[in-house]
């Protein structure tokens, strides 16, 4: 996932990680180009996913 994939589906992905867990908040879920690594240990952090957990579900949209 690059970020221009990232970039394009934010809004979507963001609505559904908050509907499957809704402790994350938004600045959890803030997108800032180029820091797509910061984004990711955000994630993995607050559900307890890999990377790569959290790449597959992305694809799997």
């Amino acid at each position: 996932m690059n970020s221009t994939e990232i970039k394009g589906t934010w809004n979507e992905l963001k609505g559904k990680l908050k509907q499957k867990y809704a402790d994350l908040t938004e600045d959890d879920l803030l997108y800032e180009e180029g820091k797509e690594d910061e984004l990711f240990g955000r994630l993995q952090q607050k559900i307890g996913k890999t990377k790569e957990e959290i790449t597959k579900w992305y694809n799997e949209l």
